[in-house]
């Protein structure tokens, strides 16, 4: 078979949570090139129905806007059956919404006695909880097609641990609901590659520092430690997104893809 065939993604269909979001905005762009027909998931209504639009116009993609809260269980367990109504079926579910530490949430960017709880809570449910009712609610669907594929973005901090020097001065920071989410989203893979398998083929890719106007400080320090000497960019992740979900990866489960300058590597 052909490389060009592999990754076609023609005929089938993927779900993106946190689809409007940075990283998730280059998701849809790379499955839309590839061919599927992309679900928007997101929170945000005008950001989510801005990129459907987009897609359409710009990739000839089958789209749809999907307004959902995460946190709220009742939405998620509703999310096939509306896959079902628009398009008949789910291929491809990636798993890319989270609470990230730039997030300006009480208790969250703060030093470790006063992160708050409920915060705790509220990161474990959207980065953590979401990805697992949605993998049990669509596993049946991704199993039809013969290619399902779970692709899960968790993070360099659910492999390592912070280096909190890289933060001083700033207001920046490192929760330790961001780590313990993404290592349990880590672990919560390998789990589902085995217990899907052999239908459905479960992956995780682990971003390093995405630049994002970071005080200059902080960017300097980070660029130093990473030997490709740059912070990364959304269209990093094209490629990782790209492979893992279609069939140039068919015969890739239970793995992380660390997508990170080589962050990890030393």
């Amino acid at each position: 078979m052909k490389i060009s065939e592999m990754m076609d993604l023609a005929g089938r269909v993927a779900l993106v949570t946190g689809g409007a979001g940075h990283i998730g905005i280059a998701c849809c762009e790379a499955l839309a090139e590839q061919g599927a027909a992309v679900v928007v998931l997101d929170c945000d209504a005008n950001s989510c129905n801005q990129l459907s639009e987009r897609l359409a116009r710009d990739y000839a993609a089958k789209t749809m806007p999907l307004i959902i809260d995460l946190k709220d269980e009742v939405q998620l367990c509703g999310v096939s059956q509306i896959c079902v109504e628009r398009f008949g079926r789910l291929d491809i579910l990636v798993n890319c919404a989270a609470i990230v530490g730039t997030s300006e949430l009480k208790g969250w960017v703060v030093p470790f006695p006063a992160q708050a709880t409920d915060t705790w809570r509220m990161a474990l449910e959207t980065n953590l909880t979401a990805a697992f009712v949605l993998s049990r609610e669509c596993a049946g669907l991704l199993a039809v097609g013969g290619h399902g594929s779970i692709v899960n973005f968790a993070s360099t901090y659910g492999m390592v641990g912070p280096d909190m020097s890289l933060y001083e001065g700033t207001s920046m920071g490192n929760p330790a609901a961001y780590a313990a989410s993404k290592g349990g989203l880590l672990q919560l893979t390998r789990w589902l590659a085995t217990v899907l398998a052999p239908d459905i083929r479960v992956n995780a890719i682990s971003p390093g520092g995405v630049l994002r106007g970071q005080p200059e400080c902080f960017q300097r320090r980070y660029i130093a430690r990473v030997p490709l000497r740059r912070m990364a960019i959304e269209a990093d992740f094209k490629g990782a997104v790209a492979y893992l979900a279609s069939d140039l990866s068919a015969y890739v489960t239970g793995q992380n893809l660390v997508v990170d300058g080589g962050w990890t590597a030393w």
